[in-house]
């Protein structure tokens, strides 16, 4: 019988980058020319917001995120590394990466033999030095795991879960949501030597095509009309992870079930124009986790993630379902709270 360990971290792409460069989105959205007027500067803000921002523009606070961000990571690493898994399973999204017009699975297991990736000579990090002032050419290779990918594949429809499977990239090679986990989780550049099985998620639904997963100024805010259709469910996806947790378990693997995700996006939020996350529905999330009320997690409607831009949490709801089916609640977890950084983090272990 196989053994899990259960993990929730983050894919932030900032941390990535540099501290200067931190508040990128927030500055962004100051400069549309759309947004009001009266949210422009500080006074028109939450008085937290104003706190982290500073008279320096973020910069003091962009150290303190990063530094919390490294230790959640590493202690992560340290628990991954004492588990010793045969496979790390990693929920992510796509964002208008490897699914684009041409297809959009609601779920999708990667199953590759092997991975490589040269994220720095993407277009987004040819005016931007990295964290680890790596060359453009740096390239990561990892492996795969397909015999695990095809059991979990054939383990799931055998349950009722249609759920795709690919043996090679379609758009490009891992998208980032995958490539940067791994990044994050070798942040101190020792190896990642365990094999690799990405799942993918349509986490953002209406706004994949619509808004290419990504950032919009006010302007370019897509119409109901313009919208595409929904994301898979939470309760489809903790009932996936459920049935997930059940396959791995009895698989012959030592299994790794990662959720990746920041939790609320501010570039998701309108209601808060665009400026910060809805940091009271995900505090309102994270007790519930802590506390192991699955079943309240499992009941939270689309229309409410979508609302306080939680989009990328049904990753985590995956997580939350495997855990509930094997009764785990987490052993740690830690809440870094932002509201000028675009999204509130989360780490979390779940050990068996």
């Amino acid at each position: 019988m196989g053994s899990i360990l259960g993990l929730g971290v983050t894919h932030y792409p900032p941390l990535a980058g540099q501290d200067e460069h931190m508040a990128r989105i927030l500055e962004r959205v100051l400069k549309d020319p759309d947004l009001p007027e009266r949210y422009r500067r500080p006074d028109g803000w939450p008085e937290p917001m104003r706190q982290e921002y500073g008279a320096d523009r973020g910069l003091a606070a962009a150290k303190r995120h990063r530094e919390a961000l490294i230790a959640g990571f590493r202690d992560t690493r340290r628990r991954l590394d004492e588990f010793a898994p045969d496979v790390v399973l990693i929920w992510g999204d796509d964002q208008y990466e490897n699914f684009r017009e041409d297809i959009i699975p609601p779920f999708c297991v990667l199953a590759y033999e092997s991975i490589e990736h040269r994220p720095w000579a993407e277009g987004r990090w040819q005016k931007a030095k990295n964290a680890w002032d790596e060359a453009s050419d740096a390239t990561f290779v990892y492996k795969g795991h397909r015999a695990a990918a095809k059991a979990l594949v054939t383990g799931l429809l055998d349950a009722g879960l249609d759920v795709s499977y690919a043996y090679r990239p379609l758009h490009h090679p891992l998208g980032h949501a995958f490539m940067n986990t791994l990044l994050f989780l070798d942040y101190d550049r020792q190896g990642f030597p365990y094999p690799v099985v990405p799942f993918s998620i349509n986490c953002y639904g209406r706004k994949v095509i619509s808004q290419q997963g990504g950032q919009s100024s006010f302007a370019d805010l897509p119409t109901e009309a313009q919208l595409d259709p929904p994301s898979p469910a939470p309760w489809r996806c903790f009932d996936l992870g459920r049935a997930a947790a059940r396959v791995m378990a009895k698989s012959p693997w030592r299994v790794a079930l990662v959720a990746s995700s920041s939790w609320s996006h501010a570039f998701l939020t309108p209601k808060n124009h665009l400026l910060h996350p809805d940091v009271e529905a995900d505090r309102a999330l994270y007790q519930k986790l802590r506390a192991g009320d699955y079943e309240a997690w499992r009941k939270t409607p689309l229309a409410s993630l979508e609302e306080s831009g939680q989009q990328e949490m049904l990753n985590w709801m995956c997580l939350a379902g495997a855990m509930s089916e094997l009764g785990r609640r987490p052993d740690a977890t830690k809440f870094v709270e932002t509201y000028i950084f675009n999204s509130s983090k989360c780490f979390a272990s779940f050990p068996g």
